[in-house]
């Protein structure tokens, strides 16, 4: 099942009807996240260590997935266990650890609009090794709606909501933590295209990975959220004195986990039975739900950006997805 040149030839209404709401379900958990985390704030800042709710995620994954194989929802392959087929993804838990932690220590050497604008050159990496890897080629059209993206995921982090209490341009976060010059050093450009290029190479490997295997879909997310709690586990267990595991949790933050925890299986349904291309679309899509979320439920208002990039959204669908 794949819907990579627009259409899904061989599905039945049934199975494509599934598909194209699994899509709308995963663009609405994947917005929803940044509206979440903001209201588990107490006095301006997350009340629990980012990397408790990082691990708990991952273990929520991992439950997810071997229930799943238990109570039979996907069949367990015949004969031995096949672990072999388990270690390279290691690889893929260790690219997105990498990438977790670098988005930490990118703000350390750029604002946060900044990193939110530039940022979006992880769709070009994406695109670069979707080529590369998969040998797939793409159109000028379908390069062209790619940059559509890149310019929409810009212009709505440049200024997409704005805080009525507040005139100054870019995220709200940033803006209420008083004014910061845009700036970015050139170690931190350096980390940025680093982070960009990872993203890509681990979005890609990851799908890869689970289309050459002849595993079901649940038995391969527990060898990635094995490798991904154990990794996480460390760094949790490193990162030196703090609070506790559960300390500072709320409803909100165990709805945090929890609607990661799904966002997380959904995407990787669409990475094996669509592409590394879809989920860009998804991720960009998921704007639109985070911005109508965040004027809903934080009060934060629409501005002219958010308009002119849910636009360049619906052209860039439009062109890589239409008929042609």
């Amino acid at each position: 099942m794949s819907v990579e040149d627009g259409s899904t030839p061989g599905l039945g209404r049934p199975r494509q009807a599934r598909w194209t709401l699994m899509l709308l379900l995963s663009t609405a958990v994947y917005g929803a996240h940044a509206p979440l985390l903001a209201l588990c704030h107490v006095n301006g800042r997350v009340p629990f260590r980012p990397s408790s709710a990082v691990l708990l995620t991952e273990l929520t994954k991992l439950l997810l997935c071997a229930f799943s194989l238990l109570v039979g929802w996907q069949a367990w392959p015949r004969g031995a266990p096949p672990w072999r087929q388990a270690a390279p993804f290691a690889l893929s838990a260790l690219l997105y650890g990498a990438n977790n932690n670098l988005v930490i220590y990118l703000q350390r050497y750029m604002d946060p609009s900044t990193y939110q604008v530039l940022s979006n050159l992880k769709i070009g990496s994406t695109a670069l090794f979707y080529c590369l890897c998969l040998q797939h080629r793409l159109s000028a059209r379908q390069g062209l709606a790619l940059l559509l993206l890149m310019a929409a995921g810009a212009c709505y982090a440049a200024g997409g909501l704005q805080d009525p209490g507040n005139t100054l341009p870019g995220p709200p976060s940033a803006a209420a933590a008083g004014p910061m010059p845009l700036h970015i050093t050139p170690l931190g450009l350096l980390l940025l295209i680093l982070y960009c290029l990872i993203s890509g190479l681990s979005s890609v490997y990851t799908e890869l990975l689970m289309k050459r295997q002849r595993l079901p879909l649940a038995l391969q997310n527990l060898f990635l959220y094995t490798f991904g709690v154990l990794l996480n586990l460390g760094l949790h267990a490193g990162g030196g004195p703090g609070p506790g595991l559960l300390e500072g949790f709320s409803g909100w933050a165990a709805l945090v986990v929890l609607s990661q925890a799904l966002n997380g299986l959904l995407m990787s349904a669409v990475m094996k039975h669509g592409s590394s291309i879809t989920r860009l679309f998804v991720v960009s899509c998921s704007l639109v739900v985070n911005a109508v979320l965040s004027a809903a439920l934080l009060r934060l208002q629409l501005t002219a950006a958010f308009f002119l990039a849910t636009l360049l959204i619906g052209l860039a669908v439009r062109l890589y997805y239409g008929s042609r």
